[in-house]
């Protein structure tokens, strides 16, 4: 139920991200194996220095502070969005996330 909710909320994100087998860059980074993963470390994305810099490693304490205000948390990230400040929506788009591990297959 959280990952089916947590899939409606990833629509906001499609714009600029994919996520799952096959997924590629886009405007933002894929987001396969987020769990764990350093920030500003997917190969071949161009990511701002502040983002390179940020010394983040994804777990939901720290997406979901990001998530409620990317520019907040990373100043000078290159992420243009407004943000999730729901803290349900939070926990169900970082339920959906972590379905999916680096090699973009549902675990």
């Amino acid at each position: 139920q959280q990952v089916a909710a947590g899939a409606v909320s990833f629509r906001k994100c499609t714009p600029c991200h994919n996520i799952g087998e096959g997924a590629t860059n886009k405007v933002g980074p894929v987001l396969d194996g987020l769990e764990g993963r350093h920030s500003g470390s997917i190969p071949g994305f161009n990511y701002s220095e502040a983002n390179k810099k940020s010394g983040l490693t994804w777990d939901k304490a720290t997406f979901k502070s990001y998530i409620a205000d990317p520019r907040a948390k990373i100043p000078g990230t290159k992420m243009v969005f407004a943000g999730i400040k729901n803290e349900k929506e939070q926990e169900d788009l970082w339920a959906f996330l972590t379905q999916y591990g680096p090699d973009g297959k549902k675990k």
